[in-house]
């Protein structure tokens, strides 16, 4: 029997235990703060040099070429005008705070006469967002789109609900335009639309507001793509970078022999490590029946939709061919519609998942004071002290390839549009561009090489190499970086 008090189901509705889902938020915060002051990801670091300028330049972003949506980009951008590196930890916080807060209000619309519904929904939530082994700790698309994918569930579970039929039009036309912002943060997630898609097949309370949610994704995508046209952002190069250069991305890392299996059994680790397989199997297992009625108001069965999202968000993380661990967060609300799943059923919240629960808190806790303890190793911290104890205000800089943070911690300018090396690896495989700006008119200052890489991923750095040998001098060596300085 599902533990539900004898009151109506109106009034179970406003009476969720709010407190325990916000305790479970502070607990998320707390979790982050040690790391606000921590030193920018080389990733953190290159959107903020890209958002910070963002304006009609000679590239898709301002100067700078990145395939990812505007919507991440003015993030960042917003970050960089409000100071850097802390305010982004502090909106990546928010981000993780307003996810488990929001999961807790999914479990309260699915399953709306079950007290616990809203404490196992934002309970997952909160494992996930707060440990580092799912990427937490740094900021990314993954973690700043979290919001918008689970506002955008909640939205069209609430619409499918709705007996109001204004109410839930407007519901519908939320979620649509969540699930496009979610969308125009990394174009990978598409949970809202997947979960869509499945209650279009299994509800009919559901398929009658489809239409709403796509009028609500269509109308956002155009004024977000309008924003980004009136910025210099053209739509058939925003569509090249976020859509046609994936395809082609994926044939370079499909032949990319460096230590993406590292990387692929350092990402199978740690989600085992986090405990998040634990619970949602405890979940699957134990909601196995049907579901109860959940008086006037019933959420659309998301058994189904669960399986269903959890599947897609597990072949994004896992056939990318990159397998960085930040890729786990997007698996936060699949984890949490099978928590919501569970809590449309009678069956009773177990020992077996009040101990998976319990483990992956722990496990979160334990990473968390682990990371505090033994920050992340930055390789590129070498070349970022001596840059910044040697450039001038002023100087430029190109790093090959990537490691955009040895380029904004040392407040240098990057003249090389390509601040990531798989757009350069792939947009630039020859390196004309990069030759082109070395013998040009205007040398970047300082040029830093890790050579490993150049040698791993089989680039012609021939002629790069005597522009370097006739132009500048080999100042240092700092850790796998050679750092050149341009002859006066």
């Amino acid at each position: 029997m599902p533990d539900a008090p004898a009151t109506p189901w109106r009034r179970r509705i406003g009476t969720a235990p709010k407190s325990w889902v916000l305790a479970m938020a502070a607990g998320v915060a707390l979790a982050w703060l040690p790391f606000v002051g921590r030193s920018l990801s080389p990733d953190e670091a290159g959107y903020l040099i890209v958002g910070g300028q963002w304006a009609d330049g000679s590239s898709l972003y301002g100067d700078y070429w990145v395939d990812r949506p505007p919507v991440l980009v003015a993030v960042f951008e917003v970050a960089d005008a409000l100071g850097g590196a802390v305010p982004l930890r502090l909106i990546g916080a928010l981000a993780a705070v307003l996810t488990v807060v929001l999961s807790g209000v999914l479990g309260r619309i699915a399953a709306p006469e079950r007290r616990s519904a809203p404490l196992l929904t934002a309970g997952t939530a909160a494992v996930c967002v707060a440990t580092p082994l799912l990427g937490g700790t740094v900021v990314n698309g993954e973690l700043l789109g979290l919001p918008f994918l689970v506002v955008g569930i909640l939205a069209y579970v609430a619409a499918a609900a709705s007996r109001h039929q204004v109410r839930g039009l407007l519901l519908s036309l939320a979620a649509g335009a969540a699930g496009a912002l979610g969308l125009l943060v990394k174009q990978s997630l598409v949970d809202v639309f997947v979960v869509a898609v499945v209650l279009l097949l299994t509800s009919g309370a559901a398929r009658k507001k489809f239409p709403g949610l796509l009028a609500g994704a269509l109308v956002t995508i155009a004024v977000v793509v309008a924003g980004a046209w009136a910025r210099g952002t053209v739509p058939a190069d925003l569509w090249d970078a976020v859509v046609t250069f994936r395809v082609d991305a994926a044939r370079e890392l499909a032949g990319d022999s460096g230590n993406a299996p590292a990387r692929l059994a350092g990402l199978v680790g740690a989600l085992a490590a986090s405990g998040v397989p634990l619970v949602v199997a405890a979940f699957a297992w134990k909601g196995r029946g049907d579901p109860s009625r959940q008086g006037p108001w019933t959420a659309p069965d998301l058994r189904v939709a669960a399986y269903a999202l959890l599947t897609a968000e597990l072949l994004v993380a896992f056939l990318s061919g990159s397998y960085w661990l930040h890729y786990l967060m997007a698996l936060v609300p699949g984890a949490v519609l099978f928590a919501a799943a569970f809590a449309q059923r009678p069956a009773p919240v177990t020992r077996s998942i009040g101990i998976s629960l319990a483990l992956a808190g722990v496990s979160s806790a334990a990473a968390v004071v682990w990371v505090a303890a033994h920050p992340i190793d930055r390789p590129e911290e070498e070349a970022i002290a001596y840059l910044d104890d040697h450039a001038q205000r002023g100087d430029s800089a190109v790093v090959v390839l990537g490691a955009a943070n040895v380029v904004h911690d040392a407040h240098l300018r990057a003249d090389y549009p390509y601040l990531w090396s798989l757009p350069a690896r792939v947009r630039d495989a020859d390196l004309a561009t990069l030759d082109g700006l070395l013998q040009g008119g205007q040398q970047p200052t300082w040029v830093v090489v890790a050579r490993r890489s150049v040698d791993d991923w089989e680039l012609d750095f021939t002629t790069a190499q005597a522009v370097l040998d006739a132009d500048y001098d080999e100042v240092d060596t700092a850790g796998k970086f050679t750092i050149y300085r341009r002859r006066s």
